[in-house]
């Protein structure tokens, strides 16, 4: 059974930080993609944060210079960093997994349940 179960989500002032994780099971991790998106109350869930895959990540210019994703193989774990907070952030953070670099959120195959986070002014 796939699994991605997202963790780290919280309650942060403006100016703060969070790191969030991603732990995946039930498919070759490095198979896959595992992409950041999120969703703010009201909103659709927007374009992709952050991609990693086994050798590359990207950033959506909009996560450019305060958010960073990783990713540990050894714990089938990818985590996104996040930095400089602010309350236009505050949003469910989900994690999904697709095969190859894919860049829109139609491409990816498996979602996590997502993990709030909240900004506080």
């Amino acid at each position: 059974e796939v699994q991605l179960v997202e963790s780290g989500g919280g309650l942060v002032q403006t100016g703060g930080s969070l790191r969030l994780s991603c732990a995946a099971a039930g498919f070759t991790f490095a198979d896959y993609a595992i992409g950041w998106f999120r969703q703010a109350p009201g909103k659709e869930r927007e374009g992709v944060l952050c991609v990693s895959t086994s050798d590359s990540t990207y950033c959506a210019d909009s996560a450019k210079g305060r958010f960073t994703i990783s990713r540990d193989s050894a714990k089938n774990t990818v985590y996104l960093q996040m930095n400089s907070l602010k309350p236009e952030d505050t949003a469910v953070y989900y994690c999904a997994a697709g095969s190859g670099f894919p860049l829109s959120k139609f491409d990816y195959e498996y979602w996590g349940q997502g993990t709030q986070v909240t900004v506080s002014s």
